[in-house]
């Protein structure tokens, strides 16, 4: 026994010495070449120090992108869990600058339901027809104001994919498919939006131009109910991408229409149009060939290209059935830190200045306005609903919802949890069937706190938040009107007079509030 100890210890010295030689004889690290040995310990610290903030040091509310209170709310909706949160807010409302606060009130036509689980099945569809502006012929009414957000097969593993959409069926909401084409995983129930992208995966010729027939052939076998042409997102806004060859599949190339094991590019820009003139002809050349609404979705820079485009809509009745504002806070795809961090607005901001071009041209009413950029949570997405979103697209908290654990290294193919990789061995740990069933739960217990915090603000949907019941915070001594603080004219960000009494009718039943009838002493006295 002491012989092999001896020999583990002389092993281990033996070893250690080696790495004293190489650190002292290296020239890359000025750190390995004056502390030999320890010196490595600095760079396993700065390794694992994502994971010490997460998990040790980190407090409840302060991480980012999500908080760990955030992520706990999401996992255990995701898992049917309790989601309640005890002994009163942890968040400093008192001295936080920009702090939402949501205005409920006393007495009013909409009445929540009293008991935690009401709600949870509740069908929640948009307040718009999407498509019905303009008389497409596919014009539909979305079954549910959470979608899940563009992600492509590529960027998501296969299994992450299958999850996603098989959750979208039991949820009953869309599934934007993401600009790398539709997939065998794509096909497991849930209803899809086709994104168009700039490489035209999925509706390209064997040159890589666009092609119409290519298109009509992908939508007309699959459930597709909306084309959406991507122009940016707040990852990577007007970058471009590139799927390295390596993780270029067999799979992936099929759905893309790209070789395998090839880089495949997607360009900065459209091929198809270089103005906004060109854009909404083939924003009504593809409506006119498909039949479906065709939708726009971009991150907010230059506010030129949204004058441009509301002012040829009044003019010439061409125009996007649906407009999708993705927030500068990033998201699934990798980009350089100077576009995550820097590059196009915020996703509040950015939207409640593209609404305003369009309400003061009298357009709002005839598009649905989707949101997208951390409304996964329901007090980001109340805010959304009553600056006038009609529908939110989730992506990153779907991502939680099936397992991420924000590990962030969604770049670097080595996805813990198998959710944003290529790699089978990491991917097989997902099990689709069982995520499926986490992110519809998830999808389905937002939709009933939305639903429950519109009953308490006196509506009964979210699209009829209006602005008057938030305020925004400033300190503990001032509170400022949302409509206010984003310019808003009273009435605005609301749907039309017709979509509302609508979306009255289809979600209005009986009274859920009262846990009896009310007693004969109640009754008021004449």
């Amino acid at each position: 026994m002491s012989r092999s100890v001896s020999a583990v210890a002389v092993g281990a010295a033996t070893a250690a010495a080696a790495v004293v030689v190489r650190d002292l004889t290296q020239r890359r690290h000025a750190l390995l070449r004056n502390f030999p040995l320890v010196g490595h310990a600095r760079y396993w610290l700065e390794s694992v120090g994502p994971e010490l903030r997460q998990y040790i040091v980190a407090a409840n509310d302060e991480e980012r992108p999500f908080t760990r209170d955030q992520r706990r709310w999401i996992y255990a909706s995701a898992k049917k869990e309790n989601n309640y949160f005890g002994f009163g807010t942890d968040n400093d409302l008192e001295f936080t600058t920009g702090y939402p606060v949501i205005k409920h009130r006393t007495f009013s036509r909409a009445v929540p339901a009293s008991t935690p689980s009401a709600g949870h099945d509740v069908d929640l569809p948009s307040a718009k027809v999407i498509g019905a502006a303009r008389d497409r012929r596919d014009a539909f009414r979305p079954a549910s104001v959470v979608n899940i957000s563009a992600m492509s097969f590529g960027s998501l593993s296969g299994n992450a994919v299958e999850a996603l959409n098989r959750g979208a069926a039991l949820a009953d909401c869309l599934h934007n498919a993401g600009e790398g084409g539709i997939s065998r995983y794509h096909r497991h129930g849930g209803e899809l939006i086709f994104q168009i992208g700039t490489a035209y995966f999925g509706c390209r010729d064997t040159q890589g131009r666009f092609s119409l027939p290519a298109l009509k052939e992908v939508v007309g076998h699959a459930p597709v109910r909306a084309l959406e042409i991507k122009l940016s997102q707040g990852a990577k806004p007007s970058l471009g991408g590139l799927l390295p060859a390596a993780k270029v599949s067999a799979e992936i190339a099929a759905a893309r229409g790209v070789p395998q094991g090839q880089d495949c590019v997607s360009p900065s820009r459209h091929a198809e149009f270089t103005d906004t003139d060109g854009l909404l002809d083939w924003i009504e050349l593809l409506a006119a060939e498909t039949g479906l609404p065709v939708g726009i979705k971009a991150a907010v820079g230059d506010l030129d290209f949204w004058y441009e485009l509301t002012d040829l809509m009044k003019t010439t009745g061409r125009g996007p059935d649906f407009v999708t504002i993705d927030g500068g806070e990033g998201g699934t795809g990798a980009a350089p830190l100077i576009f995550t961090d820097t590059v196009s607005l915020p996703l509040l901001l950015g939207f409640t200045q593209v609404y305003r071009i369009f309400a003061e041209r009298d357009l709002h009413e005839q598009v649905t306005f989707i949101g997208g950029g951390k409304l996964g949570l329901p007090d980001n997405a109340v805010v959304a609903f009553a600056l006038g979103c009609d529908m939110i697209n989730v992506a990153r908290e779907a991502m939680l919802a099936i397992g991420c654990i924000q590990a962030q290294k969604c770049h670097t193919d080595t996805c813990p949890t198998g959710v944003a990789t290529q790699n089978n061995w990491l991917a097989r740990g997902l099990v689709p069937e069982v995520k499926a069933e986490r992110a519809a739960n998830y999808i389905k217990t937002l939709r009933r706190d939305l639903l429950k915090v519109a009953q308490a603000c006196g509506v009964e949907h979210p699209g009829l938040i209006s602005t008057d019941s938030i305020d925004i915070l400033s300190g503990r001594s001032t509170a400022t009107p949302l409509h206010e603080v984003y310019g808003y004219t009273p009435g605005m960000g609301l749907p039309s007079a017709a979509d509302r009494d609508e979306i009255i009718r289809l979600v209005s039943g009986e009274p859920r509030g009262g846990s009896a009838p009310p007693s004969r002493d109640s009754t008021p006295r004449r």
